[in-house]
């Protein structure tokens, strides 16, 4: 490389983060790990393995290490039920930052799910969702991630849920932003599944810090005990979602004899995000393995598999 081309680079860089850009930069010349790099990083969410988790056979110390020996994935999303205890732990949290600096395993979000609900129509109790957010803003900063992932689960009607999600995701994104660490709601069920309420939650925060994490599977807004009775159309979910999209989750559940997933089309989707992202989608693409069927093992290797297969025929 010469000097005027790490030069650019290097200015891009710098501007990139100044702006607030939450994605990994280095995307755009190669893998975590060194390896030809396509137009995406590849990371595993720690809901892949959640049944071994709650098994007790592996402990979220051990989700990096399993993540780059057993899958050759050097990127981890974490879930903060499996750590929750330790949130405040401050010899746990430099443990595992250690261990995966060693590793050489980029942390690149924590999936918050315990922490209350943002759009609940009682004040009080919105407000201290709110505050339990910031201790994992604060984790996210320490462990070097770029966001946190947040849900608006409240009660009420659209419009009541959804004044009280801009009130206290503005807040949350404000206190994100001081920290340089994103705020990214992803389509989790119930009105966020609607992603028109959902685009519009987003444009009226108006923040920067604040934005999306398309989940290529959750888009049912309303269901029985059973199924599924009122449901987002997913490609135009994710459509919309992507110009807000700070990260994708790569859901999967089932695949066919080809390797390709059952339920989603993963080129018609990543023919949307190259698209959008006009070729340089410098995003996490986060495998969430969710299926019954496969072992969760063998689960994130074949959305792996298809993940690099798609990448292949699309760069």
């Amino acid at each position: 490389m010469n000097q005027n081309r790490r030069h650019f680079i290097k200015q891009f860089e710098i501007a990139a983060a100044g702006a607030g850009l939450l994605h990994n930069l280095s995307a755009m010349a190669k893998g975590i790990d060194g390896s030809k790099k396509h137009f995406f990083e590849i990371s595993l969410a720690e809901w892949s393995l959640h049944r071994t988790l709650e098994s007790g056979k592996m402990t979220n110390m051990d989700f990096p290490t399993r993540a780059k020996m057993e899958f050759q994935i050097s990127a981890v999303e974490y879930v903060d039920q499996f750590f929750k205890e330790e949130v405040k732990n401050q010899k746990y949290l430099s443990e595992l930052k250690k261990r995966t600096s060693d590793l050489g395993v980029r942390n690149v979000l924590i999936m918050i799910d315990t922490a209350g609900p943002l759009a609940d129509l009682n004040e009080a109790d919105r407000k201290q969702a709110v505050e339990n957010h910031y201790q994992w803003v604060d984790v996210a900063k320490f462990l070097g991630c770029h966001s946190i992932r947040a849900n608006l689960r409240g009660n009420g009607t659209a419009d009541e849920a959804g004044k009280a999600s801009i009130e206290s995701l503005g807040r949350l994104s404000e206190y994100g932003a001081k920290n340089e660490i994103g705020i990214i709601v992803e389509n989790h069920g119930g009105y966020s599944s609607n992603i028109k309420w959902l685009t519009n939650i987003i444009r009226q925060v108006n923040n920067p810090y604040c934005g999306t994490l398309p989940d290529f599977g959750n888009f049912c807004i309303e269901h029985t005990d059973e199924n599924c009775i009122n449901e987002y159309d997913r490609y135009l979910g994710v459509q919309e979602m992507l110009p807000y999209a700070k990260g994708i989750s790569a859901k999967s559940q089932d695949f066919d004899e080809k390797g390709d997933e059952t339920n989603t089309d993963f080129l018609r989707m990543f023919k949307m995000i190259q698209k959008e992202k006009l070729a340089s989608f410098k995003g996490f693409v986060g495998i969430e393995y969710s299926g019954s069927l496969l072992s969760e093992d063998e689960g994130i290797r074949k959305t792996k598999q298809l993940l690099e297969k798609v990448s292949q025929m699309i760069s």
